[in-house]
């Protein structure tokens, strides 16, 4: 502020003498001296404007401005250290969670699948949590990784979630599912009723008379919670999901009432 009010004052001083000089009151050498006099509270003014940036410059170093939204960790340093871009311990990691991605693995017999659904459209992936109880998050497959792991068979692919409510956490072990076809009017039951034997897949069917008769089945898993029956059982036949190895054909079945909706081979959108 002294600087330009000192060019002001110097410059009110040309002007005078520049009017003097006209009239031959004034030598052009005094004329010379004012005009040097301005130029030079103008450098001095514009030194002081560097100085003004150089300060805000190193200002600028002392507040960290994030690249991203997200959410930061504990910190790692404390007030006082000095800090430089190449320190291998950060200040704290910035972890971005709106969106989120997940990736996870197929077995290969899946991927022809997968890849079949991509081009129908986009491919809806949902996030359930560890026990696979609750699903967290809806979202979008967005990679399907170009070489399959030959020492697991299986291949990599990537998910991308909105996560608004902020459900899922970096870091998280998820259960991650692609809904890669839909099918309608199908009969499921729940894993635990589908049994091995050696002529093949069985359940064992709870006929209208409270007797146990083992049915053999043509039968698909669609998910951990949901086998597909594409042949064996009728819609609305119940069958046993638990105690079956006390079971023989035709001994009389005491089915607890509490359990009998899950025993149920339902249609989807049929109550359960």
């Amino acid at each position: 502020m002294q600087d330009q009010a000192q060019l002001i004052s110097a410059q009110k001083d040309f002007a005078r003498f520049a009017e003097l000089a006209k009239r031959n009151y004034a030598t052009q050498q005094s004329l010379d001296q004012q005009q040097a006099k301005v130029d030079q509270l103008k450098g001095m003014i514009d030194a002081d404007q560097g100085a003004i940036e150089s300060a805000q410059t190193q200002l600028s170093y002392a507040t960290i401005t994030a690249p991203f939204d997200g959410r930061v960790g504990f910190r790692q340093l404390d007030a006082g250290n000095i800090i430089h871009t190449t320190d291998s311990n950060p200040l704290t990691v910035l972890t971005q969670i709106k969106p989120s991605l997940a990736i996870f693995t197929l077995p290969q017999k899946n991927l022809g699948a997968v890849r079949e659904a991509t081009l129908r459209g986009p491919v809806e992936v949902f996030a359930w949590d560890q026990d696979g109880h609750t699903q967290l998050a809806a979202g979008k497959l967005m990679l399907i990784d170009n070489q399959i792991d030959q020492t697991t068979s299986t291949i990599r692919l990537k998910a991308q979630f909105a996560n608004d409510d902020g459900r899922l956490w970096p870091g998280e072990f998820v259960r991650v599912r692609a809904q890669v076809d839909t099918k309608a009017n199908v009969v499921t039951i729940p894993p635990p009723a589908l049994q091995r034997g050696p002529t093949g897949l069985f359940a064992w069917v709870i006929k209208p008379d409270n007797t146990a008769e083992q049915r053999p089945l043509e039968a698909n898993p669609a998910g951990t919670d949901t086998v597909i029956v594409t042949k064996g059982l009728n819609a609305g036949e119940r069958v046993v999901v638990t105690g079956q190895y006390r079971l023989q054909a035709g001994a009389h079945v005491d089915a607890k009432a509490e359990a009998k909706p899950e025993n149920v081979a339902q249609r989807p959108g049929e109550a359960s």
